[in-house]
């Protein structure tokens, strides 16, 4: 069965003066000559990405579309009306807006993270931007300490909201931030915490021992690059600790204390030194 919004492995037919005609065995497909690809023959088969034209006919093409069916992207309004607005998808074709579907109103030259869905009443791909009706808050396939793909949303009152993995919704917390995050920014990222109401606390840091290990080892190798030395210590200001880590000042602190119990290095206000023991020298 053809699938559309989607990429279909599709069997070459017939050649037509408007392109080739392509099927599964059942629906057939136009692909455009524009989009084939050289030296194809009828009887191969060739990957397409298909989706409905205006004029009901399904078409066919070789071109990346920025997002299929069942697809979170950022998405740009090319195109306004009083019932909808068009958006680009990086093909041929525009996707539809409807107007309901809007979780603020659009307009041209906006852009927005939206859901790609299917409209089952006539075949056609539409988006929204009323991304809660669309992702999953029910039996979370996630734990604490998983890395996850993080797709920006935009900033609410506590931080910033991200789709997770394409699937779920979270938040990133203001006060754990260092850096400036953009709508329709990809970023990699670590759940903090899945509360019981299935809500999802995230962080662009990674969770857990493991992380503070991998961070002992580039704290020690600055410390070593650095004559012994580093100018950051339990009272440096967390912007000064991320510019030069990329941790956390929390994170940063775990660290070093670690460093400091197993006797490697010495620590002050804003200071941290690589351990001399004088008793051996």
């Amino acid at each position: 069965m053809i699938e559309i919004g989607r990429y279909n492995d599709l069997r070459i037919i017939n050649k037509t003066e408007h392109g080739l005609i392509l099927t599964e065995g059942d629906k057939e497909v136009l692909l455009p000559y524009v989009d084939v690809p050289k030296n194809i023959e009828v009887g191969e088969n060739i990957n397409v990405f298909v989706y409905m034209h205006k004029d009901g006919r399904l078409m066919g093409t070789t071109k990346k579309p920025l997002a299929c069916v069942g697809d979170f992207a950022y998405l740009t309004v090319v195109d306004d009306g009083e019932d909808g607005v068009f958006m680009n998808l990086g093909i041929d074709k525009d996707i539809y807006v409807p107007q309901r579907e809007q979780k603020r109103p659009m307009f041209k030259g906006d852009n927005h993270v939206v859901y790609v869905y299917l409209d089952e009443s006539n075949d056609r791909m539409v988006a929204s931007s009323r991304l809660t009706n669309y992702v999953e808050d029910q039996d979370i396939d996630l734990e604490e300490g998983d890395e996850v793909s993080l797709l920006i949303i935009d900033r609410s009152d506590l931080g910033y909201n991200a789709i997770v993995d394409n699937k779920y919704i979270g938040l990133l917390y203001t006060n754990e931030l260092f850096d400036q995050l953009n709508p329709g920014e990809v970023r990699k990222g670590w759940i903090k915490k899945i509360r019981v109401e299935g809500k999802i606390d995230l962080s662009l840091q990674p969770m857990g021992y493991g992380h503070i290990l991998e961070n002992k080892d580039v704290i020690l190798d600055e410390l070593k690059a650095c004559g012994g030395i580093v100018h950051l210590g339990d009272k440096s200001a967390p912007d000064d600790i991320y510019d030069r880590f990329k941790i956390s000042k929390s994170a940063f602190k775990k660290v070093i204390g670690g460093l400091y119990r197993d006797r490697l290095i010495t620590i002050s206000d804003h200071e941290i030194k690589l351990f001399v023991d004088e008793e051996a020298d």
